[in-house]
């Protein structure tokens, strides 16, 4: 692998192959899953956060190398660009105090590292798109010097056949093209991960996908892109149009872009896998030594990574993977919907809501999913893009009567889901004291209508009030932003503007 990784060429015979081995792969997980051979239920969960680096002037620094040797760390990671970081919390139990646990890690964690960021005139900035990284920035030299984002990107450009063209037309347009993947490095979000039982996959992940729209409209945090004010949370649509290997013939024929939100609610989780398998051709020919089928008929367990690699270049907003631990297979949902920041309080309530609400929907006797079409869905988390806290969202009446009605999306949350949240939270056995903290932070978003995006463009605007031109007003937003940011306290009770304005 580390070979064909590092000569970065395949010939037919590595695609017949690893096509070969895909549905070698997908055949394995069927029997698996046939076989009930996964993990029992363990309520456990994990979070990765992607981080940009960011100098005192609020400007993006290309240092992750330097900075990365500097923490020493295998919570740290790379992540596509040089200014992007990304830090790893091990996996925990749903239960008791862990949110309070969690959030007491990554400030330890977070902390660290912007002081060892701080050797090289660096610091730790956790926002969904840095505001002052500009389209100078995103260039092929700029990827992070690592073989396997450089084959990524070579691939996905031989796959696109041409430049990749970005058009985003929100308060203001963006129309620029790219010759590289490198601005899809400019989206630096938060994942959760929820291990499940096959059983429940399909509850869980059906649930994930109705409330996606909702995570993304209290959690915005993404309003500008290259100097300019698009959508409340710009990262779907940059996240789509720049890893985007379609030319224009194949969007015109209605070819599925490998970032998406999905079509149909689902039953299982095999139905994800094949169609990652059946819709999108492989971009990384890679293939391992194991032979899966025949490890399982020694009554063995194979890893799958082929199947979990050509996993890992589709981008589904709610991702299925599949891991092994202990050589006991499990499969987990990963919810990819929210981006970084503002502070770890905020992080962590609003993972206290994703994971309050998917218990909570999963279990219910009618769920949602049954009630809203999957375009609904769909629409609601575009919609919620577009325009954050301020969204109204499509949701199912109270009552039996059925149908939809439009809600503003802080109401939905303040009267419906925030009660669900809370007997979620309670059903992992979640500490009252936690639960009430971390939801009350959401609540007191919604009371506000305040969110990260919400807090930037004011701010923004009221710097471009005293005369800043718009780089300036980008660059004091952002400082003001890392103040803020280590400070601690969550972005609802952040003031509007920069110090003396």
């Amino acid at each position: 692998m580390g070979e064909k990784v590092v000569a970065g060429a395949f010939d037919l015979s590595d695609r017949q192959r690893y096509r070969l081995k895909l549905h070698q792969c997908l055949e394995g997980l069927g029997r698996l899953l046939a076989e009930r051979r996964f993990d029992r239920p363990r309520n456990l969960m994990g979070m990765e956060i992607e981080l940009n680096l960011a100098g005192s002037d609020g400007m993006p620094k290309m240092l992750n190398g330097q900075v990365l040797e500097r923490i020493a760390s295998r919570d740290f990671q790379t992540e596509l660009g040089m200014f992007n970081l990304e830090v790893n919390i091990v996996p925990h139990h749903l239960s008791g105090r862990v949110l309070d646990q969690l959030a007491e890690e990554l400030r330890t964690g977070l902390g660290y590292a912007d002081r060892k960021a701080g050797e090289v005139d660096a610091g730790i900035m956790m926002i969904g798109i840095l505001p002052t990284v500009g389209s100078a920035d995103m260039v092929r030299a700029n990827i992070s010097d690592v073989d396997r984002y450089a084959l990524l990107n070579d691939q996905m450009v031989a796959a696109r056949g041409e430049d990749f063209s970005l058009d985003i037309e929100g308060v203001e347009r963006l129309v620029c093209a790219s010759g590289s993947i490198t601005p899809e490095a400019a989206c630096t979000s938060v994942q959760l991960h929820l291990q499940v039982t096959p059983d429940r996959f399909s509850d869980v992940w059906n649930a994930a996908q109705a409330v996606a729209a909702v995570q993304v409209a209290l959690g915005a945090n993404s309003p500008f892109l290259f100097g300019r004010e698009l959508w409340r949370e710009s990262r779907p649509p940059l996240f789509q149009q720049a890893t985007d290997t379609r030319p224009p013939e194949l969007q015109n024929q209605g070819v599925r872009p490998r970032t998406w939100f999905g079509e149909r609610w689902i039953g299982s989780a095999y139905e994800l896998f094949e169609e990652n398998v059946r819709y999108f051709p492989p971009l990384l020919p890679i293939c391992d030594e194991e032979d899966p089928l025949r490890i399982l008929d020694e009554g063995g367990v194979p890893g799958l990574a082929e199947l979990n690699l050509h996993n890992g270049t589709v981008y589904r907003w709610n991702r299925p993977v599949y891991g092994l631990s202990d050589g006991v297979p499990h499969l987990r949902v990963e919810n990819r919907v929210l981006p970084a920041g503002p502070t770890v309080a905020d992080v962590i309530a609003n993972a206290a809501l994703y994971y309050g609400l998917v218990r909570a929907l999963a279990g219910e006797p009618r769920p949602v999913w049954t009630r809203m079409p999957f375009a609904a869905a769909a629409e609601n988390f575009d919609t919620a893009c577009r325009q954050g806290i301020e969204a109204e969202l499509l949701w199912p009446r109270p009552g039996r009567s059925g149908g939809l009605t439009r809600v503003p999306a802080a109401k939905l949350v303040r009267d419906e889901l925030l009660p669900l949240a809370a007997a979620g939270l309670d059903g992992w056995n979640i500490a009252p004291a936690d639960r009430d903290h971390y939801l009350g932070i959401i609540e007191e978003r919604c009371k506000r209508r305040t969110n990260g995006a919400s807090w930037q463009v004011d701010t923004y605007h009221r710097a471009r009030e005293t005369g800043l031109g718009r780089d300036a007003a980008l660059a004091a937003m952002t400082r003001r932003y890392g103040e803020l940011m280590q400070a601690g306290e969550p972005v609802h009770s952040w003031p509007v503007g920069a110090p003396g304005q």
